[in-house]
Formats: C-alpha cells, sequence, structure tokens
C-alpha cells in the first residue's frame, strides 16, 4: 500500500474539526496514531510525530518526503496563545524529521486583530492612516507579523485562512510567504444555503431580497456575493457606521448606497460581516433596518467571537435569525449560543475546506458525498423541522 504524501495533524488531541478535514481528504489514519501530544511534568508541550520504535534507519526522517498540513482551530480547553505556540512547535518538528513542506490550515487566523502597529511603516492597509488611527495602536506591537514570522522560522511553508478582513493582514503574509497564502472566501457556501433553504423568502428573481453590507470595508464581499446568487432582481444596501466613541456608532444608509431604506421595505434582509464581538455595531444596524417592516432580518457572518455580553445583545429582536460558520467550532457548543440557539444555524465548511485545500495542493480529494457543508441547527429554532445534516439534502425540499 502506497503511503500518502499529505499528513493531516491538529494542534490538540482529538480536534475534531481537524478529524474532519483529513477524513475529507482521505486520511485514514486517526490524527492521535500520527502525532502524540506529550506534556511534561513541568507542564512543557512536546509534539512527537509517531514511529516505530524498533526501526532504527529512520531517525529524524519520518517524514521525508512528504507534506505536513496543521489543522488549527481553538476550543474552550487550550489557549489560542497555546495553540499558536504548539503550531510552532508542531511545524519545526515535522522539518527536522524530513518534511518536505509544512502547511497551515487556521480558518479564523490569529492575531489578525492586531494587524498594524504605531507608526505608518507598521502595516499596509487600504487607507490612509491618520492619527487618531496610529493613536488606537500606541503602546502595541505589530502582532499579526511577528506571528507570520514565527511561522516562517518554525519552517511553516503555506497558510491557508478563511474570510480574514484584513487588507495589512493579506498583504503582509503574502510576502512573508512568497505568495503561498491563501484568503478562502466562503461564498458559494452562503449562496448555496440562501438558494436551497428556507432561511429567507423571495420570488423566483429574487424580488423581496436585499443583501446588506454594514460598511464600505464589506462592500465589495456583499457584492459580490448578490451577483453570485444570479436572482437579477435581488437588492443591495450599503450603511454607513461613524464612530462618535470607543464603544459609540452612528449609523445611517450610505450616501453611495444602490438602494435607499424605503426601496426595500417589506423585504428579508441578509446583513453579512466577516466577524461579531461585542454585537453592538450589528443589532443597531438590524434596528435600523427593522424601521421600514423587513419580512426578515438575518445576520450572516463568518467567525463567531462573540462573548457574553454580545449573546445578551444578539438575542434583541431587531435580529431574527444567525447564520454563521464553524471556523470558531466552540460556536457549535450549545452553552455557548446560549439563548441564541433559538435562532442559530451553523453551516461546518470541513468538507469545503478540504475540497479548496486539495485543488490549491493539486490533489484527488475523497468523494465521500456531493455536499460542501454540514448543517448544525438547534431543535429550539423556529425553522427546525426534522434533523437535515448535509447540504445536499436542502436540494430535496421544496421551499418554493
Amino acid at each position: 500500500m502506497t503511503e500518502p504524501k499529505y499528513i493531516v495533524v491538529g494542534n490538540s488531541s482529538d480536534d475534531p474539526f481537524a478529524i474532519d478535514v483529513a477524513f475529507a481528504m482521505g486520511q485514514r489514519e486517526d490524527i492521535a496514531d500520527v502525532i502524540s501530544m506529550k506534556k511534561f511534568a513541568n507542564s512543557e508541550f512536546c509534539p512527537r510525530f509517531i514511529s516505530d520504535e524498533q526501526d532504527f534507519n529512520q531517525i529524524g526522517n519520518k517524514l521525508a518526503g512528504k507534506s505536513v498540513i496543521i489543522v488549527s482551530t481553538s476550543n474552550l480547553i487550550v489557549s489560542r496563545q497555546s495553540l499558536a505556540m504548539r503550531t510552532l512547535m508542531i511545524a519545526r518538528a515535522a522539518k527536522e524529521n524530513g518534511a518536505t513542506e509544512v502547511i497551515l490550515v487556521e480558518p479564523d487566523l490569529y492575531y489578525s486583530a492586531q494587524d498594524r502597529g504605531p507608526r505608518q511603516e507598521l502595516g499596509q492597509t487600504s487607507f490612509e492612516r491618520k492619527q487618531d488611527d496610529l493613536k488606537k495602536f500606541d503602546g502595541q506591537p505589530f502582532t499579526a507579523k511577528l506571528y507570520a514570522q514565527l511561522l516562517k522560522l518554525a519552517g511553516v511553508d503555506r497558510v491557508l485562512t478563511v474570510h480574514n478582513h484584513s487588507h495589512s493582514v493579506q498583504r503582509m503574509f503574502t510576502e512573508v510567504f512568497d505568495g503561498k497564502f491563501h484568503n478562502l472566501i466562503p461564498y458559494e457556501i452562503y449562496v448555496d444555503y440562501l438558494l436551497n433553504s428556507n432561511i429567507v423568502t423571495y420570488g423566483k428573481d429574487g424580488e423581496g431580497l436585499a443583501l446588506c453590507a454594514p460598511d464600505k470595508g464589506a462592500r465589495e464581499f456583499v457584492q459580490e456575493m448578490a451577483r453570485r446568487l444570479n436572482l437579477p432582481k435581488v437588492k443591495f444596501v450599503l450603511l454607513d457606521k461613524v464612530r462618535t466613541g470607543e464603544r459609540k456608532v452612528d449609523i445611517t444608509i450610505h450616501a453611495e448606497s444602490e438602494w435607499s431604506l424605503e426601496d426595500i421595505r417589506g423585504h428579508d434582509i441578509v446583513l453579512f460581516d466577516d466577524m461579531v464581538r461585542t454585537g453592538s455595531t450589528v443589532v443597531q444596524s438590524c434596528q435600523l433596518l427593522k424601521q421600514i417592516s423587513p419580512g426578515k432580518t438575518v445576520f450572516a457572518l463568518t467567525h463567531f467571537y462573540a462573548s457574553e455580553e454580545g449573546r445578551v445583545k444578539m438575542a434583541h429582536t431587531a435580529i431574527d435569525e444567525i447564520l454563521t460558520l464553524n471556523t470558531i467550532p466552540t460556536v457549535l457548543n450549545r452553552d455557548i449560543q446560549g439563548r441564541l440557539r433559538k435562532k442559530m444555524v451553523v453551516l461546518k465548511i470541513e468538507q469545503w475546506l478540504a475540497r479548496n485545500l486539495c485543488g490549491i495542493l493539486g490533489i484527488t480529494p475523497l468523494k465521500t458525498n456531493d455536499s460542501l457543508y454540514a448543517i448544525d441547527m438547534s431543535s429550539k429554532n423556529l425553522r427546525w423541522k426534522h434533523k437535515i445534516w448535509l447540504s445536499e439534502q436542502l436540494k430535496g425540499l421544496n421551499h418554493r
């Protein structure tokens, strides 16, 4: 039997996200049988790629000719700082045991919020940095760059992430990794779910449906979403937010919006963003949209960070439903969802991620089914009727 060229591992024991990606890529050996996550009595971490104890011929070369894929997410047990250090050590262990290539798959790229520093040369933004922006980072490090440099130093050759919002991070990682940086945007997942589920209602050409960008930073993404839906009558609106304090913003319709609020009165509205933390801005945005009596307001986002404070805020009736992905797998925990479980659906992206990774690496993925993603929804959700696991099952339902 030919040994696989690619080996998939995680950076924590029994990480279900890493296990699912490995399975989707055709790896049949359990990750726990590939790498051991040792911890010494003094609490220091030491990864070890498992080898035959009786084989003295391949010492230091067990991984010769192989590429190691490290899948890194986050969990409630090990901090992101600790997981980042584990990733560095696993990458170094792979290279020092003969691996020809190390690939990091980190759907929610660590330290992306620390995407610039207090001086002009510390971060390449898409806008002119003024004094107030520089002051926001005064006294802080440009941690995203440090992280990229450490990954490169540890032996990582390629980085793959999902829907990274930072222009500065994208440019800097592309530079550090000589173009081997891949920022996957989950258009096809959102498009598939909007077209095949009953989360929103609209006519055959998109009548009665509007997509909304919360600010100019999200405009390109949401406009591309509208184009890919291929519904000629779907409308696009752009909001404008002006920060008037550290935690206070004023939200209005943007002067450059294609349609006014009155134009989308009575529509089902999907507000898209890349992430949420406190939830204040999204609730305020949905409150503005509720003023024109929409059929429904859906908040769709890729990275669900929300704190307890954020979950309390997003329970507001201005948001009818939340559509998110499991780039941060803790969102699948019903205790983490809390009261939001009644209006939340999570699309699990491991299959989609594996397909994209296989495409980038030029390998054939294991075809287990035709689904792009799996679906996780609490039975407390008002749309729940019976369990549907896979995206392909949606297409058998007649919603419209």
